[in-house]
This record gives C-alpha cells, sequence and structure tokens, in this order.
C-alpha cells in the first residue's frame, strides 16, 4: 500500500502500529503466536506492526483480545478510525476557495450541543463580527494562495455560526488576553469586533472567559482548540486541521480546557478588559 499523503496521517498509523506491537510483547507473544489466536497469516501481523496494513476494527479487537488487553480496543479503534480522516489537509480544503471550508462544518454545529472554545490567536468564528472575519479570511487566502472568495466565505461563515443565536446551543469560551489585542483589520474593524464581544456577553447561551496576562499560569497558553459535545476535538495548526475522536484524547483536551477556563476572569472582569483594550486603539 502506498504511503498516505499527508505526513501526519502516517505518523497516526505508526502510532498506532507501534501501540498494537507493545501490546503483543508485553503478552509475551511472537507474531506467529499472535497470528494463530487471530486466525491470520503472521504475515498479517507483521504489515500491521509496519504500519503498511491499516488495521480493521475487528482486527484490532482479535489483537486486543490475543493479548489479554480487550479494555484498550475502544480507544485503539478510535484512534484507527481518525487517522484516515484526523488531519485535513488546509491547502487540500480550500484549493477551491474558502466558502467550502465555511460550508463544510454547518452541520456539526448545528447538532453539537455544547461547544468548549479555547482561543489564543483570534476570535472565535462564532463571535466573529463580518468586518473582522473579512479580513482574517483575507489574509488566510493571500498567505495560502487560494481562490478570492472572500465575500462569499464571510457569507458563508456568518450563517454557519448563527447557531449561536439559535435552538439549544451553549457556549464556553475561554480567550486569551492577547487575543483582544491581535488587531485584525484596520483600527474601525477591531472596534467593531472588540464592542461585539460585549454585547453577546449577555447572550444566556454564552459564557465568555478571558485569561489575563497577568494570571499567574497553571497551564501553559496553548493552540486553538474547540471540543464539541465532549465527544470531538478540533485543533487547529498552520499545515493541518486535526480532527480527534479517541477517548483518551478528548479527555486530555477537556482537562486541559478545564484548567484554563480556571485562570479566565468573567463578567464585569472579563469586560473590563475589552473595554481596555478598546481604549488601546485610540
Amino acid at each position: 500500500m502506498s504511503p498516505h499523503p499527508s505526513s501526519s496521517v502516517q505518523q497516526a498509523r505508526e502510532t498506532l502500529a507501534a501501540r498494537l506491537r507493545e501490546l503483543r510483547l508485553d503478552a509475551g507473544l511472537t507474531k506467529r503466536e499472535l497470528a494463530a489466536r487471530c486466525s491470520w497469516h503472521e504475515s498479517k501481523s507483521g504489515r500491521i506492526e509496519n504500519a503498511r496494513t491499516p488495521p480493521s476494527d475487528q482486527d484490532i479487537r482479535a489483537w486486543c483480545e490475543a493479548c489479554g488487553a480487550l479494555d484498550q480496543a475502544p480507544d485503539l479503534i478510535a484512534a484507527n478510525r481518525q487517522s484516515a480522516e484526523m488531519y485535513v489537509e488546509w491547502r487540500r480544503l480550500q484549493r477551491t476557495g474558502l466558502r467550502r471550508l465555511q460550508e463544510s462544518g454547518a452541520s456539526l454545529y448545528q447538532r453539537t450541543r455544547q461547544f468548549s472554545v479555547y482561543c489564543s490567536d483570534v476570535i472565535p468564528g462564532f463571535l466573529q463580527t463580518p468586518g473582522y472575519a473579512a479580513a482574517l479570511l483575507k489574509s488566510i487566502a493571500t498567505f495560502r494562495g487560494t481562490p478570492d472568495d472572500v465575500t462569499e466565505a464571510v457569507e458563508a461563515r456568518i450563517r454557519r455560526n448563527s447557531v449561536i443565536h439559535e435552538g439549544d446551543h451553549r457556549f464556553a469560551i475561554v480567550l486569551e488576553e492577547s487575543v483582544l489585542r491581535h488587531q485584525i483589520g484596520d483600527g474601525e474593524t477591531m472596534a467593531a469586533q472588540l464592542g461585539h464581544l460585549l454585547s453577546v456577553m449577555a447572550l444566556p447561551s454564552v459564557s465568555l472567559g478571558v485569561i489575563p496576562f497577568a494570571t499567574e499560569r497553571t497551564i501553559w497558553p496553548m493552540a486553538t482548540f474547540t471540543i464539541f459535545d465532549g465527544e470531538r476535538v478540533h485543533a487547529d495548526s498552520l499545515d493541518a486541521a486535526a480532527t480527534h475522536v479517541q477517548p483518551s484524547t478528548v479527555e486530555l483536551y477537556a482537562r486541559a480546557f478545564d484548567r484554563l477556563s480556571a485562570g479566565a476572569v468573567r463578567g464585569a472582569a472579563a469586560r473590563s478588559l475589552i473595554t481596555a483594550a478598546l481604549d488601546a486603539l485610540d
């Protein structure tokens, strides 16, 4: 089987293969003995351990049962399923423009009830004004060299993010104070965005916290991520959009969110930080 075009996907597959190999070694089994217990050829064990053949869910269950580690099967199956889709390269999503990228998450947003959002770089999409979104997406399109469909992309983003005003959705959002200070667009655009933050704090569906610069950290600033209903995590980086569904990984992000949230201020204290950022624009 030829290597997957995404090196990140291949790395995920290799990590899964290494974990399966460790289970076999911990059980004291040779590849031949494991193959006999699983009723397949010895070469299949080798291909799986060398990440040349992605195992099926059934293969993983059989492998774990043969090693006396059936309790580890759910995590390994989740890791296996995500390896084919966890890293969706931005250039692949964006090659036909940014509009489709905005539209691609609409159904997930609609069915999610609890969003837990941590942002260390920009205002989260849920809370962006059209002007701020246009400035941000324009910079992304220019950097990536993708088709210039920013106007359509902004419209799609605003439609997608209407969930903040609709239905039974709840948003726990934590921002680093630096997010308030990074100027996206001109001063007028940024002022409108910060003013919008102040107004959206009044929404009953939104809990907005800000981690002040001066806070003594119990956990370090990290890359932006969103948790959907405690079951799925999107963590963005420069080269990829990572999707995590493995229970232990989702739990790790949830624990990080709780720690980050504990360091945030809310209410009047958060409004004071936003107002200070507004004043600094003058």
